[in-house]
């Protein structure tokens, strides 16, 4: 029934050099276009906008900009006519090495930039903050930011500091509706056994249907070599982003929220019942013994081979080979769908987590001489011009308007399937991700050129069968124990404690045993101070809470 060619498929794959695919990853940090010329989209800029605006009087003002993302000289197509709208230059600072290593000698020494991008999520942030080293934005903004108020919104509250002042912007920000994980089915092997229409609609499926799904290709499934059918693999580089999605089916965040108070992810009852349903797939011969072991490289085979049914998040590589294998037979490759615990509400999964404040934190320090010329060139690319310059390049050269909407040039869309990288340097088209926001512009199409106005079948689909998934991470960013105190030495001991657990209690050999060595983890948290940590989580989130009324 599942007849494969495996030994073709295996030559495929020795001789097929896989590519590596991010999902809103800040590593591949690029920049908009810019709109020029009658009839653009976003000459409906507001009067008060254009006021703020910097004035085009022939001088330009070099600033320097720490990117810990690029390193790139800012002479481009896209940076030149960024200069030309705003009157700034760029001198793009980044270190051979560590960043966050840097970023800490520039402190020290005071020897700082006039622009600093940093990780939001580090420590580093508030470092520079507490020193005094970053300038407060609020008065900046509310003076010469017009548009950086419309575009952000809500979440300038949601970024002060402590002290109630904004010291930076965030890039990547807002929330992405394009799934991020998901319990990956090869839609041919669902047509097969049954499911083929429920799955065109993008239907759900419980967790016994899964069960059901895994167990028949696990029967049925043949080929020419013996090889072994593989029900459901999982790629072992991404173990949190594994252990998540299956918390997903769940409901599950990343903490147990209980009576106003947070606590580790395992004390909510639903984590046990994940694990037992993890351990009875593994020992029903359902997950690939190999499952914690499986690298990149080893998963992506398997992945592409055609003798796996499922994987845990997306294998686009190795879809990239089944493609390969089996030409424009799209159905031959793994599509994402929810798979639904028992007693769980399908619209409140949360196979999507994402913080709205976006990857980096992107501000102004005390050594700039020019922050209003600073903040006129930070609104201008919070635009909606801006953002279209950043992502989509120049009106009339890299896209046009019709029927009121931007339309990328084909050669635009080309150069990116050609050669990504080269392409974005070369022309500068999402080359400098600088106060990116997420979703769509007024007229409907993604800020994002590259990755989401041209969608292949898979990520099309995904868009109905992952809808309402999405969920904001936000209100859980920065409410750990300080770096390098006694408490944050211990929080990293109970998640080794717990992933360590995680891993035996898949493997156990009874439902039994699961139990057993669940609440001998427990009790090994417990001991090591779990209650303190969980009541800095809570104090933390309560006070950040409160900070965002």
């Amino acid at each position: 029934m599942f007849k494969k060619k495996i030994s073709l498929l295996l030559t495929c794959v020795l001789t097929v050099s896989c590519l590596m695919a991010g999902c809103g990853s800040s590593s591949s940090n690029t920049a908009q276009s810019g709109a020029s010329g009658d009839g653009s989209a976003e000459k409906a800029a507001s009067e008060d906008s254009r006021a703020a605006a910097p004035s085009n009087s022939g001088e330009v003002i070099t600033l320097t900009f720490f990117d810990k993302n690029t390193g790139d000289a800012f002479d481009n197509p896209v940076a030149q006519a960024i200069t030309e709208k705003t009157g700034i230059k760029i001198e793009v600072q980044q270190p051979t090495g560590n960043p966050e290593e840097k970023l800490n000698l520039m402190l020290a020494s005071g020897d700082l930039p006039d622009i600093v991008l940093m990780d939001r999520r580090s420590d580093i942030v508030n470092k520079y903050i507490a020193a005094g080293a970053l300038v407060p934005l609020n008065d900046l903004i509310e003076q010469y930011g017009p548009d950086i108020k419309e575009m952000y919104g809500d979440i300038l509250n949601k970024s002060r500091y402590e002290d109630g002042k904004n010291y930076y912007l965030n890039n990547w920000y807002g929330l992405d509706p394009d799934p991020d994980r998901a319990i990956c089915i090869r839609m041919d092997v669902l047509d097969e056994l049954g499911y083929g229409e429920r799955a065109k609609e993008g239907d759900y499926f419980t967790q016994e249907e899964f069960r059901d799904i895994l167990a028949h290709f696990k029967e049925t499934y043949t080929d020419e070599d013996g090889q072994a059918a593989i029900p459901l693999s999982a790629n072992s580089d991404y173990m949190p982003a594994v252990i998540s999605t299956f918390k997903a089916m769940y409901g599950m965040k990343n903490y147990f929220e209980k009576d106003g108070k947070l606590y580790f992810d395992v004390r909510d009852p639903n984590y046990l019942e994940m694990v037992k349903y993890i351990n009875s797939l593994y020992r029903d011969g359902l997950l690939d013994k190999e499952w914690a072991v499986n690298k990149e490289q080893i998963f992506t085979q398997k992945a592409g081979s055609g003798r796996v049914a499922a994987t845990i998040g997306l294998s686009t590589d190795g879809n990239k080979l089944l493609r390969e294998a089996n030409g424009e037979d799209t159905d031959k490759q793994f599509y994402m769908f929810k798979v639904i615990a028992d007693g769980t509400d399908p619209n409140k999964t949360t196979f999507s987590p994402r913080s709205s404040l976006g990857w980096d934190a992107i501000g102004i320090t005390v050594k700039n001489e020019h922050p209003e010329e600073t903040i006129k060139f930070m609104n201008f690319l919070a635009s909606e011009e801006g953002q279209y310059l950043l992502m989509w390049g120049i009106e009339g050269k890299d896209w046009d308007i019709k029927d009121g909407k931007h339309v990328p040039r084909p050669e635009t869309l080309q150069g990116f399937k050609d050669d990504w990288n080269a392409f974005t340097k070369e022309t500068g088209i999402r080359k400098w991700t600088w106060f990116i926001k997420n979703g769509y512009g007024a007229d409907g199409t993604p800020y994002d050129l590259a990755t989401k106005y041209e969608r292949d079948a898979i990520s099309t689909h995904a868009l109905t069968s992952m809808a309402n998934s999405t969920w904001d991470t936000a209100p859980y960013d920065y409410i750990g124990p300080t770096a390098g105190t006694q408490e944050a030495l211990s929080e990293q001991k109970i998640k080794d404690i717990i992933d360590t657990a995680f891993a035996n209690m898949v493997y156990a050999e009874s439902e039994e045993q699961v139990e057993s060595l669940y609440n001998a983890m427990i009790s090994e948290i417990d001991a090591n101070q779990a209650a303190a940590i969980e009541a800095i989580y809570t104090e933390k989130y309560t006070s950040q809470m409160d900070l965002w009324k």
